[in-house]
């Protein structure tokens, strides 16, 4: 399915988020704390979005993804004067990374889409050094009641008409609203995140609650078991 869109991607999620999703993105950049320097590891990598961020912050970037139509578009964002970067194809749940390597690992937007979310979520802890973040931006579902009606409406309505119609592909535009009201609550990833081995999770709501960032952090001294 993400290899169909791979084209079109960037352009609608400009358009379906009004241009909100790059504001979510510098957010979590700067959620990592310094990383000029620094090795970052941005899972689920896609069209490279993130990993241009990072970059721009001075990081040396890894992206991985496993749909290589979708790493076609990452390469040129990071091509001119960017620090040392690489982007591969892998599989989120067997991250091609040495155990404590980087400093900081995120995924944005695509840790719904794994099959197994947990295994995600020790994997990233795993290649994180100790006192290391690992963040989480994925979409949540507004909690005011009118907010969360005018959100569904246009998620469940709107969004996927015209992400159909510019990307010619209704089913994978379907499958955005989909996945997002079912994902669970903040709260809930926020446990999962604690039970992958990471402490000092919390998580920010962002445009309403319309996205989330949550951020963990590995510990100086890993548990036994």
């Amino acid at each position: 399915m993400f290899a169909r869109i791979a084209g079109r991607y960037d352009l609608l999620n400009r358009m379906l988020s009004m241009g909100i999703d790059r504001r979510w993105r510098r957010r979590t950049v700067r959620a990592a704390g310094p990383v000029a320097g620094e090795a970052v590891l941005d899972v689920c990598c896609g069209t490279g979005d993130l990993s241009a961020d990072f970059a721009r912050a001075g990081a040396r970037v890894a992206g991985v993804d496993f749909t290589a139509q979708m790493l076609a578009f990452a390469g040129p964002k990071l091509a001119h004067g960017a620090p040392a970067h690489l982007f591969a194809q892998g599989d989120a749940l067997r991250l091609p990374v040495r155990d404590r390597s980087v400093a900081v690992a995120s995924v944005a937007f695509g840790l719904r889409n794994l099959a197994d979310a947990d295994r995600g979520l020790r994997e990233l802890a795993r290649v994180v050094r100790p006192g290391g973040r690992v963040l989480v931006l994925e979409f949540t579902t507004p909690r005011g009641r009118l907010l969360g009606a005018l959100y569904r409406f246009y998620f469940t309505r709107v969004l996927p008409r015209i992400g159909g119609l510019v990307s010619g592909d209704m089913a994978a535009y379907r499958y955005l609203p989909d996945t997002v009201l079912a994902w669970e609550q903040p709260e809930a990833l926020a446990e999962r995140m604690r039970r992958a081995g990471l402490e000092d999770c919390r998580f920010e709501l962002l445009s309403g609650g319309i996205a989330c960032l949550h951020s963990g952090r590995v510990p100086m001294v890993r548990s036994a078991t």
